[in-house]
């Protein structure tokens, strides 16, 4: 007897289902319904096409009605919508644009109705101006909108995947671009001390990022539309993606018997089939069971709608297929890096009750010694058992094939042991003899032995840390560039000779820049009796938690500088550098380094990653007589190429060089009241003498420019014990001598208002209105734990590459 199956839905899962119940029953009678125009269409290609990566739309449609039919013979009935369903009677009530209202029976059914985006009741919430992206229609709108002229501005709400990927194709299409996410992080799949470095790769291409800040209300101004969120804070664009998520569409389903999850999700077996019998359900509708947890979930992604369509056509032609849970593994593209992740996460495994280790490793994504060895981040999830749990990665090369493996072990119910027994394809281009997976597994075998004792820096309590000794094994060089407030630096070459310096009656919390030097550390001082623990994934770990969106500029950065090296072709060098990971001033010390030996007219390339390296290269050029021939920051990596030889005499006229030096600088190191006057007196008596005058703060002088309301940031437990501890704002300052528990700094007040004299504050505001320069260090503001936004408005932000370029074009220079 032939048996006729109906199928309600023509994407993803419902016509994986079509297609292989063709495939094994080639006498079925087969009815797919769709209501819209297209099925089987690219549905995760949609945002890319509308950025215009995907040029053709063509593309985007993977099978056609007309497609279906010849090569399976499947009646797709386009426009056509599934109302109801009558189980009783195996019959369904279809909605047709052709044939009207009309029934049709069946002796299987599989729903793949999927999701709808979410538009929730907020006030402005159906202005014409706000877009959602589900399908063909949705993107065709979206489209025509950006190819406007005139539309220059988007923001998108919702910091899922949609959202980020839209964010993306929109900076691509030349959009200034906001987006929101209420949530504290972006992409719940990952945790937070992953998904930081997906936020600064938006920042710094030039997405305004908002989190932890909702929608209030939308609202229509002129051509624009103005968006109220939770803070009272206004964002205004051109138009609004609205990308906060789906539900399931299964309205249709009431009354129908078909059970229901708590939130509206059909619930199924893992037969795929529902709670009646010959009805089966699949794709993003569906209720399904994690694979870790064993949990009920929604996990609305392609690959498992199409494999539990599949599941459910073995199941009606007879063959026993079972599907056994989600573990969500996914990846998306942020810009140049790639960010993914498999199984669970901490979140997830705190919400099931359920124990869990972590490990971090930073390795290369291939062989260091090939070129182009890029850094990857793996963070890999396990039980006290041993059982690979989860895993996120993130970087800029190979993160996809160590998750696909990782993924792949944690589907076969492996261990950490299997993942260090791997044998994986190893040639220098494309991995090491020791591959990143290999890395983790090594790692966590060590830690389930008791060979390494490690703990997360997001975990430490600033109680322990205060009882601690907070130790950096790296060299000298690396601890100068930057370390953690309040650790020493014992090199890890010189530890056995040194370890009596620390007290064995103290933990030793130690740290290396990415782990493995900590490692060796804490079998060191271990078999010596020292109580150790290692801050797994080191230096690198601890600092991508510090990133906060506010602290990095998200404009796009551009040369100001125009090439003036015209007669050399672009991108030929003689010396290449690799800087990235260096805080300043680092970079600046590897190029002079590097330069020394160059001959004249011979080109450095440099690649660094500190941000305050793109103007202090600059300013290091002119002023060492070096031509910068060009300068880019391309997602979040500048590139630099640098030509010896003094400038040409007609380069020096056009950029205005001058032997004159009649600037004054001053280094403000000092935090006293007593001397932040002297320093603010002396700079606007030379700023009223026409004089250009450069202050530049560092350490205990950038508390004179913070401001004296609290204002809330985000900040690691470090960042926020050295901001108790330090005054907030001018009027909280202290005299260096005399201070009288305060008393001191309240008599000098009122006497210098007794003489007429004007108060620091106004010191202060007169020294910006007359064109002083009020520079911050960088370098000192992050290792004070101090972000842009707690300093006066109009302070600038600079390394000491912009300082010494200040220097160099003055005949006063006072350090106070």
């Amino acid at each position: 007897m032939t048996k006729k199956v109906l199928i309600v839905g023509g994407v993803a899962g419902g016509a994986s289902a079509a297609a292989r119940l063709r495939r094994l029953d080639e006498k079925a009678q087969i009815i797919l319904f769709e209501r819209d125009d297209y099925i089987s269409f690219a549905n995760c290609g949609l945002p890319y096409y509308i950025g215009e990566t995907i040029k053709e739309r063509e593309k985007l449609l993977v099978q056609t009605p007309a497609d279906m039919k010849a090569r399976f013979n499947i009646d797709v009935r386009i426009h056509s919508e599934v109302v109801g369903i009558d189980t009783e009677k195996k019959m369904v009530t279809v909605r047709s644009k052709d044939q009207g209202i009309y029934e049709e029976s069946y002796d299987a059914l599989v729903l793949s109705p999927g999701a709808q985006a979410l538009r929730p009741n907020i006030p402005g919430i159906d202005s014409s101006k706000i877009f959602t992206l589900r399908n063909i229609p949705d993107t065709d709108r979206v489209k025509a909108y950006v190819d406007q002229k005139g539309t220059n501005s988007a923001i998108v709400i919702g910091g899922g995947f949609v959202g980020v990927e839209m964010a993306e194709n929109l900076i691509e299409r030349g959009l200034k671009v906001t987006l929101v996410e209420a949530a504290p992080h972006i992409l719940a799949p990952f945790d937070s001390d992953m998904v930081v470095m997906a936020e600064k790769e938006l920042v710094e291409n030039g997405v305004d990022l908002i989190l932890g800040d909702g929608v209030k209300a939308f609202k229509e101004v002129g051509s624009k539309i103005e968006v109220r969120l939770s803070s009272e804070k206004m964002v205004t664009a051109d138009l609004v993606i609205l990308a906060i998520g789906v539900a399931p569409d299964t309205a249709f389903l009431k009354d129908s018997g078909i059970g229901l999850g708590s939130k509206s999700h059909i619930v199924v077996d893992e037969r795929m089939q529902t709670n009646v019998k010959d009805v089966y359900a699949v794709g993003d509708a569906i209720e399904v069971v994690d694979f870790i947890t064993g949990e009920k979930t929604a996990v609305p992604l392609a690959g498992p709608a199409n494999k539990q369509g599949r599941i459910a056509a073995d199941n009606i032609a007879g063959l026993n297929s079972i599907y056994k849970g989600t573990q969500g593994t996914s990846i998306l593209k942020v810009f140049s890096l790639t960010a993914a992740s498999t199984g669970a996460n901490e979140r997830s495994l705190k919400k099931a009750n359920l124990p869990y280790r972590v490990v971090y490793v930073h390795p290369v994504a291939h062989a260091s010694y090939y070129p182009a060895a890029l850094q990857l981040t793996l963070k890999l999830i396990f039980s006290d058992e041993g059982q690979v749990l989860g895993a996120q990665g993130i970087g800029y090369d190979g993160v996809d094939k160590r998750i696909d493996v990782i993924a792949a072990v944690i589907r076969l119910k492996g261990t950490v042991d299997d993942l260090a027994e791997l044998e994986l394809a190893y040639a220098p281009p494309f991995s090491s003899a020791k591959d990143p997976v290999n890395m983790a597994g090594f790692l966590a075998q060590n830690v389930l032995a008791g060979r390494t004792h490690v703990v997360a820096w997001k975990d430490l309590e600033l109680s322990t840390l205060k009882d601690s000794i907070l130790l950096d094994v790296r060299t000298e060089e690396e601890y100068n560039n930057g370390h953690l407030p309040g650790s020493i630096n014992i090199p890890l070459d010189s530890l056995r000779d040194r370890m009596d310096e620390l007290d064995r009656n103290k933990q030793i919390i130690e740290y290396c820049q990415v782990g493995l030097r900590g490692y060796v550390a804490d079998r060191i001082l271990s078999q010596s009796g020292y109580n150790v623990l290692n801050v797994t994934g080191g230096y690198k770990t601890a600092m991508i938690q510090e990133f906060h969106p506010q602290t990095i500029c998200s404009e796009n950065q551009q040369s100001s500088q125009e090439p003036v090296g015209v007669d050399t072709p672009k991108g030929h060098f003689d010396k290449s550098i690799d800087a990235c990971g260096l805080c300043c001033p680092g970079p600046l010390m590897q190029v002079k380094a590097a330069m020394d030996p160059l001959k004249q007219g011979q080109i450095l390339k440099i690649v660094a990653s500190d941000p305050g390296f793109y103007e202090d290269i600059k300013a290091w050029s002119k002023r060492t007589n070096n031509q910068l021939i060009d300068v880019a920051k391309v997602g979040g990596v500048i590139t630099a190429f640098i030509k010896k030889g003094a400038l040409n005499d007609s380069v020096k006229q056009e950029s205005g060089a001058t032997s004159l030096k009649d600037n004054k600088t001053m280094v403000v190191f000092s935090g006293d009241l007593d001397k932040a006057i002297a320093a603010f007196i002396i700079a606007n008596g030379a700023a009223s003498m026409g004089k250009k005058v450069t202050m530049f703060f560092t350490f205990w002088g950038l508390n004179i420019l913070r401001k004296h309301e609290k204002v809330n940031t985000e900040k690691g437990f470090m960042d926020k014990m050295f901001s108790m501890m330090m005054p907030r704002g001018s009027k909280r300052l202290k005299l260096s001598n005399m201070n009288m528990l305060g008393m001191g700094g309240k008599m000098i007040r009122k006497v210098m208002k007794d003489k007429n004299v004007s108060s620091l504050e106004e010191l202060i505001q007169a020294a910006m209105s007359n064109g002083v320069e009020v520079v911050a260090c960088q370098m000192s503001m992050d290792v004070m734990g101090l972000k842009q936004e707690e300093l006066l408005d109009g302070v600038k932000i600079g390394g000491v590459g912009y300082y010494l370029g200040e220097a160099e074009d003055s005949n006063v220079n006072l350090f106070i």
